[in-house]
């Protein structure tokens, strides 16, 4: 009798970042196959990472997801029988689950110092052999463990993977794969600091929580194997796995943020409508037939098969996302459109926000768009604008913006005292003069060298559209040629 009595699916996302349009794609199809069977759509938050974990991030990811309608049926602020729902909260089921382990052989404690496995990788480069554990550990006695831990030595623990012959399983999209052992780590499963690796709290928490198919994307395949010896280790069903193909840049890379906007705030920010972009991840790697490519979430349901998922790598393709859109754009009713317009571009809130920096500009109301309009667009004309100061180049420019749109990256709490901040301390330590910094920011920022005090307009034109605008430059001036330096 099977362990798993309906289809239980997750979306598992980790909150140290921005929410990913690849989470999206990958909870759609969570969603929809869930849906098309009865199911059930978890949320489970995997903050095990608790150095990068921000609870912003995942409020973040929660509004996202909502925007688009992708819905949970259990999740962390909702609750269900197999509660918690953040990984942090699990951290002593973690521990008991690992313990099981030890007792069983299937795992094993690890001393081996930091040291100690630099040393091991840098022997196994120069050799020019794959780096991995060496499982120097793997064979200590039970009274060398004891007298480790009496001592109080820090340690992780292993999963002992077999080391010869191969472990396969069953891809609902791709068949059987096969994966050699040897070329498999003994992977830490348990931390020093005792919280879980991904392999541990994952599969764990998949059974605990009756999940009845892994629908994840393809680059854990390769972790795949370890998960199937964890559940034979504790002796438990498998799931079915399925492993999507990865989204693509126009250049089959995997997506990024260098190359393509890949927050989903970004896109409501843009102006993207949500039934737009939850059309156009459908279409990314799974064929609807027929040639059809705009449908609903509701006809997806009903046609869904993962036969129907192709290998080839879905190109993310912002042009085409454009093109929808402006599809389901002429298909709005006129209320449909001034609702819109009022409540995601002309929010009374924003107006208000504008209005101390804004009127000072002014003298007649109908200056309010051209005098404005840097606080509304999205992408910037950047032919002409002088965004090269005297004495500087253009690599000088792009290696300046590259390194601060890193910084604003980790920059949640976006207010203009904290822009300044960030602003301030990267100017200093690249050494560059503030008015070379400054004059670059705002042309880059808002396209004009009048405007608004350049913090409080960052913060107005918001963290999505700011960093846009950074790296949508970066790739302006690469496509550039090279501005002497004067």
């Amino acid at each position: 009798m099977s362990y798993f009595k309906k289809v239980r699916v997750r979306i598992a996302p980790s909150p140290t970042g921005d929410p990913h349009v690849g989470t999206a794609y990958v909870a759609l199809f969570n969603y929809v196959y869930a849906k098309k069977h009865g199911g059930d759509f978890l949320l489970r938050i995997e903050d095990t990472d608790q150095v990068r974990a921000k609870s912003s991030s995942e409020a973040m990811i929660m509004r996202s997801l909502r925007w688009l309608g992708l819905e949970w049926d259990e999740g962390p602020d909702k609750g269900g029988s197999c509660g918690p729902y953040r990984q942090s909260e699990r951290t002593a089921i973690y521990r008991e689950h690992a313990d099981l382990l030890i007792k069983s052989g299937h795992a094993y404690r690890c001393f081996c110092t930091a040291e100690r496995l630099d040393a091991v990788r840098a022997q196994q480069r120069e050799a020019g052999v794959t780096t991995a554990y060496d499982r120097h550990c793997r064979g200590l006695k039970d009274s060398e463990v004891e007298d480790q831990l009496k001592k109080g030595q820090p340690h992780v623990i292993r999963l002992k993977m077999p080391v010869s012959g191969v472990t396969s399983f069953v891809d609902e999209i791709r068949g059987v794969v096969e994966i050699e052992n040897d070329r498999l780590d003994d992977q830490v499963l348990l931390k020093s600091d005792g919280y879980p690796t991904y392999h541990l709290a994952n599969v764990v928490d998949d059974h605990l929580m009756k999940i009845s198919h892994v629908i994840r994307a393809e680059e854990w395949i390769n972790s795949t194997p370890k998960h199937v010896v964890l559940y034979d280790a504790f002796g438990w069903e498998k799931p079915k796995f399925a492993h999507l193909p990865l989204l693509r840049n126009a250049d089959k890379s995997k997506i990024s943020k260098r190359k393509n906007p890949v927050a989903l705030t970004y896109y409501q920010r843009a102006g993207i409508l949500p039934v737009t972009l939850m059309n156009f991840l459908a279409n990314m790697g799974w064929s609807f037939g027929d040639d059809v490519e705009f449908f609903t979430i509701e006809e997806m349901m009903k046609k869904f098969d993962f036969k129907d998922i192709h290998l080839g790598g879905p190109v993310f393709d912002t042009v085409k996302l454009t093109w929808m859109n402006a599809h389901y754009m002429h298909k709005m009713s006129t209320d449909q459109f001034v609702n819109f317009v009022r409540n995601e571009i002309f929010t009374d809130d924003y107006l208000r926000a504008l209005k101390p920096f804004v009127l000072e500009r002014m003298s007649r109301f109908e200056q309010f768009v051209d005098n404005n309009s840097f606080f509304f667009n999205g992408a910037l004309d950047y032919r002409g604008a002088e965004i090269i100061p005297k004495g500087k180049s253009t690599s000088d420019i792009m290696g300046m913006l590259s390194g601060l749109v890193e910084k604003l990256d980790d920059l949640y709490d976006w207010e203009h005292e904290r822009i300044k901040a960030v602003i301030e301390a990267y100017k200093d330590e690249i050494g560059w003069k503030p008015k070379d910094i400054f004059m670059t920011l705002r042309l880059v920022v808002t396209g004009r060298k009048d405007s608004p005090p350049l913090f409080e307009s960052m913060e107005l034109i918001g963290r999505e559209m700011v960093r846009f605008r950074m790296r949508d430059c970066i790739q302006a001036l690469a496509t550039m040629p090279p501005a002497p330096i004067a």
